[in-house]
């Protein structure tokens, strides 16, 4: 199974072959072997590679979610003998990094000073895949559209908002559309982000052409930028609503209904038993989203 799940994971024997150090030819028979036995073919064969086969990829979801309960199962029975900690995975979208996690995680942790963490930073779509391959315990992470293969412990809408600096013009509306935010400087991630998605397509139903000042794939420098040069940005409340204040900046309800699409999720590996620890941080940090 080992050799199966590298193949998996790399696309091709060779290179699944250079990741582990055993010879490609080892690999291919063991995949052959493991092919006959089931009697299906567990990957299509491409020129460029491999890719699962329907019957592929559910034995590779089961194979992983069984991986992480044994090794769920072998860091218990270390820790029965002292000197190991239980540690929580977690893969998350980066706006949840700054505030909400870390302190969701300071508060955990007195309360459970044997509990360690282990938070990986990066895209939504890549921290719904953590949790699909079994690599996270939980993700937190934005979604349009609902995500396969994984369970939504908890989901929320997540409106979007136009930031501002207090004394910007926006800032003291109740509300705003795109077009609104037209003569406007405008900071902006990148298209690798919901927000960015949402917006491309608000603009193109709409007819509406911007060119933003700053485009970046680091939605921190959003803030500061808006700060500093009297530009708006765009970005959920929740992830920025400690910052505001502190950093003299307003977030305005964005009115465009498409601007509306997106959920906050809190995800778990489908079909898999959450250990009692996981359950236990999973709803404090239910109730820290829920918190004002």
């Amino acid at each position: 199974m080992r050799y199966f799940l590298a193949v998996a994971q790399a696309g091709s024997i060779a290179e699944a072959s250079s990741e582990l150090h055993v010879a490609a030819s080892a690999i291919s028979r063991q995949i052959a072997r493991l092919e006959h036995g089931i009697g299906v073919p567990l990957f299509e064969r491409h020129p460029r590679g491999m890719v699962l086969s329907d019957a592929g990829v559910r034995l590779a979801a089961f194979v992983r979610r069984n991986v992480a309960d044994v090794e769920q199962v072998v860091g218990e029975i270390r820790r029965s003998g002292g000197g190991h900690r239980t540690r929580i995975r977690v893969a998350s979208a980066e706006g949840f990094a700054w505030d909400l996690l870390p302190e969701a995680i300071a508060s955990f942790h007195r309360a459970h000073p044997d509990v360690g963490f282990g938070l990986h930073v990066t895209s939504s779509a890549a921290a719904t895949e953590a949790v699909r391959d079994a690599a996270a315990d939980l993700a937190v992470t934005f979604s349009l559209t609902p995500a396969r293969d994984v369970r939504v412990e908890y989901s929320q809408r997540e409106y979007v908002h136009a930031v501002v600096n207090a004394t910007h013009p926006v800032a003291a509306r109740p509300a705003v559309s795109l077009a609104e935010l037209r003569p406007y400087a405008l900071a902006i991630v990148d298209d690798s982000t919901t927000v960015r998605q949402l917006f491309d397509i608000c603009c193109s139903a709409g007819g509406l052409t911007f060119d933003p000042v700053l485009e970046t794939d680091y939605s921190g420098a959003l803030y500061t930028f808006a700060k500093l040069a009297d530009a708006v940005t765009l970005t959920g409340r929740l992830p920025a609503r400690r910052r505001l204040a502190a950093d003299g900046l307003v977030a305005v309800p964005v009115t465009d209904r498409e601007m509306h699409r997106r959920y906050l999720q809190i995800q778990s590996t489908a079909g898999r038993t959450l250990p009692p620890v996981v359950q236990e941080f999973l709803a404090h940090l239910v109730e820290r989203v829920r918190s004002p």
